[in-house]
């Protein structure tokens, strides 16, 4: 979309990792916060370089991942 930041996630982020986020519908990191850091961890391309670089800017930004769900 023209005119509008679609995307505020760190870079540095490998590509694995950016097409795992964006395949889960992660585009920014706000998208970040419906999440659990454990859901995230569990997306094939998600290593632990990228969990560390996201929850960074996560807390850059004072949000923070979801707490994790029980079991619905």
């Amino acid at each position: 979309m023209p005119g509008k930041a679609t995307n505020d996630l760190p870079g540095g982020l490998s590509q694995p990792a950016l097409r795992a986020l964006t395949g889960a519908g992660i585009t920014r990191l706000e998208d970040l916060t419906r999440f659990s850091e454990t859901e995230i961890k569990q997306l094939h391309g998600i290593g632990p370089n990228a969990l560390q670089k996201l929850k960074a800017a996560l807390e850059e930004k004072g949000l923070s991942y979801a707490e994790k769900k029980s079991g619905k």
